[in-house]
């Protein structure tokens, strides 16, 4: 059971009583009447075939306060994208499978290249830009979730908790990020957000010239969780960040665009655990390597754009300065393992801690050697000035692949 202590400078939502979902959902369908909800779902063809994804969407089945569900699907073939939709056909509610691989797809997203305006990248990111300008397009949901398709734990409560903070017209909350505890197989999870995120912003206080960026960041609970919740407004300018900084990224533009008050963090779940990422020392390309030196430079950008002027001495600084906070919170994570019976590996921490700290000059040095780089996917506000009948044809774009190949495939004749 949560506590009630409000830390930070944003509201902490709490899991005090244990409320049953059914009543949750109940007024979550009364509140629908006036703020209509959707949920976006970024998946990967590959989850189709996971144990998460099939559980997930049979709980979705059984939520009755949705009015749309908009499932963004990467690397199908037509094969592929046919078998998704067949997949995803149980849901009751009104759902479109965006198949960003297809060709009317890709034909939009050249054209938005061409004016400078699309993804650069495949990955996350894009796809989520891709669900939120089609729910943009679609115009029939006040308020929209988003949360990852490899949550092994997933009950549907997540969801209920996940959008009521913005779903509820008496909030005035415009933003909630989901939080919980990284607790499974008797160990803690959550390596990136424990022995990176948390002591380089701690770190970073100690350089940075103005802190309440920092302060903002540090009062959330699980920054790196992938579980949002948003008024639909919100998403006209939202900057989508193409790379591992997706979260990081979304948590900066919000404190950019609204006040502190309108945002929120709510405890979600007791017990979470997805697929898990590779720490993948030898490839800075790949795994929680590549993730950690993302979201430093994502960090290291932001507080560039607030006047903090970085060179190659100051980022030697923050690493040691990082590398010694790190080292002593994996004391810390040691001893509440120990007083929870908890097992945990103090040299695959330390392991870890060191990979992120020599991270922290590698992402200083690509942000010293393309300072002017731009990450973000630009606002679907700025792409409907370049290109205004744009949410037109991405809304037929989807519907027309999804009536197509929702068809049985023809057999050719033979003579």
């Amino acid at each position: 059971m949560g506590d009630f202590y409000q830390n930070g400078i944003i509201t902490t939502l709490h899991n005090l009583s244990k409320r049953p979902v059914e009543d949750m959902e109940k007024e979550l369908l009364d509140f629908s009447k006036k703020r209509p909800m959707g949920l976006v779902l970024p998946s990967l063809y590959s989850e189709l075939d996971t144990k998460a994804l099939p559980n997930i969407v049979k709980e979705l089945t059984k939520v009755p306060y949705l009015s749309q569900i908009v499932i963004g699907l990467d690397r199908a073939n037509e094969d592929e994208y046919r078998h998704a939709l067949e997949f995803f056909s149980q849901l009751p509610q009104n759902h479109q499978v965006l198949w960003n691989d297809g060709p009317r797809l890709k034909a939009l997203d050249k054209e938005l290249r061409e004016l400078g305006l699309a993804p650069e990248h495949m990955g996350k990111g894009r796809n989520v830009w891709y669900c939120f300008g089609y729910t943009l397009a679609c115009n029939n949901v006040e308020s929209v979730a988003l949360h990852d398709c490899d949550i092994l734990t997933y009950e549907r409560d997540l969801l209920a908790r996940l959008i009521y903070p913005v779903a509820n017209p008496k909030f005035n909350y415009e933003f909630c990020k989901g939080f919980y505890s990284r607790i499974a197989n008797g160990t803690l999870n959550g390596r990136v957000s424990r022995l990176l995120v948390t002591p380089l912003i701690r770190a970073l206080k100690k350089q940075a010239k103005d802190t309440e960026y920092l302060d903002y960041l540090d009062s959330f609970r699980y920054a790196l969780a992938g579980e949002f919740s948003f008024r639909i407004d919100v998403l006209n300018d939202l900057r989508i960040p193409s790379d591992w900084g997706l979260e990081i990224g979304v948590l900066s533009e919000m404190k950019r665009n609204y006040a502190t008050n309108r945002i929120c963090q709510v405890d979600i779940a007791d017990v979470y655990d997805h697929k898990h990422q590779v720490l993948s020392e030898d490839n800075e390309e790949g795994g929680l390597s590549k993730m950690s030196i993302d979201i430093a430079k994502a960090l290291f950008r932001k507080l560039a754009i607030q006047g903090t002027v970085f060179d190659s001495g100051t980022f030697r600084t923050i690493k040691a300065t990082y590398y010694r906070m790190a080292l002593d919170f994996i004391e810390t994570y040691k001893n509440d393992a120990i007083i929870n019976g908890l097992d945990l590996d103090v040299h695959k921490e330390e392991q870890a801690v060191e990979l992120f700290a020599e991270n922290i000059i590698k992402a200083g040095e690509k942000f010293l050697d393309d300072p002017m780089e731009t990450p973000f996917i630009p606002s679907w506000n700025r792409v409907t000035n370049a290109m205004p009948d744009v949410f037109e044809r991405l809304k037929k774009a989807v519907e027309e692949d999804n009536l197509e190949f929702s068809q049985p495939k023809k057999s050719l004749k033979t003579a």
